[in-house]
């Protein structure tokens, strides 16, 4: 979908990434608006180094990219997004530094800006990492809808930068100042995080798994990928499989120390999931394996693929979407060889079985419980 946002500098036509007209999420939210509204009308002189951290699908960074402003993001999705944004609003990409969460921070920051993540492990760990390069005089503003903002939020800001207050609500959004305070005693940033796995989950018992901050149930076994350890398919051979939205890696990794032989591809649209699916990976297996940051299996090519598991987010942020896992399902069936197969887990009531059927003209269920539900499809030959 794409729409206006008005700022005080203008209108920008903005859209999420990958482009769906059929999509009726916008790529800019209230939060934004009364950030930038706040900029422009008794905010600081936006001037020195600009760092926007977790910038959802580049509105902030379009607006201010007269600032030459460095973005930083875990989203390969944001990223992208920003681009298209930043020309479609006629702003040479050149002026924006676009940054990762892996990427080092800037040295010196003097304006800092943040739009609160979902997670609340992501944003402490890019407050210890951006902390070296805030001073007592740097700016820094927080913005998110009411619903995001928690009193854990500000202890945050607080514990790790200097004292915090909040703004009114307008439009069910909220601002957060920040007064940094140097030689403020914090602890040692605890990300990136490791436990040890159980002992009754396959191949990977009583293995390390490391999970940088962000990563879906960074501290412990989710349910839903114990489940599916307990079910994965035999692997033989010098097969080629994707852990597709690999998260923490754990499933590849499984695969792999099932049959060495197996060349294994992670792939997320998170940077942070990446990095920790490496480093799961070579805590426990160490052999060659292929880790990729995209949308989908994007520059994977067709019918090279024998294998992908798959356990598909349902969230968009705070809208609940199957796009993405429809973008999923038809990007494995895009890369498998004819043959070869795709598993998938889920909730059960999101009944992916039907969206399987539309694209592979099969599904078959492998296991289920009450939560639950594993299914397997078939990709039957080049055509179908």
């Amino acid at each position: 979908m794409n729409d206006r946002m008005t700022t005080p500098w203008g209108e920008y036509e903005l859209a999420r990434f990958p482009e769906d007209p059929r999509d009726r999420l916008r790529a800019w939210d209230a939060a934004d608006t009364y950030l930038l509204r706040h900029l422009a009308e008794s905010g600081p002189p936006l001037t020195g180094s600009v760092v926007i951290v977790g910038d959802r699908w580049g509105a902030l960074t379009t607006a201010l990219s007269e600032r030459r402003p460095t973005q930083i993001t875990d989203s390969h999705l944001a990223r992208e997004a920003t681009r298209s944004n930043l020309a479609r609003a006629g702003a040479e990409e050149s002026a924006v530094r676009l940054l990762t969460t892996q990427d080092p921070p800037p040295g010196r920051i003097d304006v800092l800006l943040v739009r609160v993540p979902k997670s609340l492990a992501l944003l402490e760990d890019q407050l210890h990492r951006l902390a070296p390069g805030v001073h007592e005089g740097t700016v820094v503003i927080g913005t998110g809808m009411v619903k995001e903002i928690h009193t854990s939020t500000l202890h945050l800001f607080e514990r790790i930068l200097g004292p915090t207050r909040t703004s009114l609500a307008e439009k069910k959004a909220r601002l957060i100042f920040c007064t940094p305070l140097q030689g403020i005693a914090r602890r040692a940033n605890p990300w990136p995080y490791s436990y040890l796995l159980p002992e009754d989950v396959g191949p990977v018992s009583g293995r390390t798994v490391v999970n940088h901050a962000g990563v879906f149930c960074a501290d412990r076994l989710d349910i839903g990928t114990r489940f599916f350890l307990g079910h994965l398919p035999r692997s033989r051979g010098a097969e080629r499989v994707v852990d597709l939205g690999c998260g923490n890696g754990v499933v590849g990794t499984a695969m792999a120390l099932a049959n060495p032989e197996a060349e294994v591809l992670f792939a997320d649209e998170s940077f942070q999931a990446v990095a920790s699916a490496e480093a799961t990976y070579r805590a426990n297996v160490g052999g060659k394996a292929e880790f990729l940051v995209a949308d989908g299996l994007e520059g994977v090519p067709s019918g090279s693929v024998d294998l992908v598991l798959n356990n598909p987010p349902f969230h968009s942020h705070q809208a609940m979407t199957d796009t993405t896992a429809w973008r999923m399902f038809s990007d494995a069936r895009r890369a498998l060889r004819p043959g070869g197969e795709l598993w998938v887990i889920g909730n059960r009531h999101l009944g992916y079985h039907l969206k399987l059927r539309r694209l592979f003209g099969n599904s078959e269920l492998v296991a289920g419980d009450a939560k639950f539900v594993i299914l397997r499809a078939v990709k039957k030959d080049a055509g179908r």
